[in-house]
């Protein structure tokens, strides 16, 4: 069965994404720090796919099976990493 993102929702200081199958899922905003960056207007232009999330103005993509396993912001962690 492949999980897909139904809806998102935020809040001063997380993203709630509701799930296809029944479960939300909370992150703190700071895990992404361009969606933490972003302006309310800018968080309220994403689009939804299959796999994940995406926002073109801020240059942001999450992925659904990256939010299950609890990661966030991968390309912080590789720059940390050099």
């Amino acid at each position: 069965m492949s999980i897909s993102p139904k809806s998102v929702r935020f809040d001063d200081d997380s993203m709630w994404v509701s799930l296809s199958d029944g479960r939300v899922i909370s992150v703190p905003l700071a895990w992404f720090p361009r969606l933490l960056d972003a302006s309310d207007a800018q968080r309220h232009r994403f689009e939804i796919s299959r796999n994940g999330l995406h926002w073109d103005c801020i240059n942001e993509d999450i992925s659904v099976q990256g939010l299950l396993a609890g990661r966030g912001d991968m390309a912080r962690h590789s720059a940390s990493v050099v």
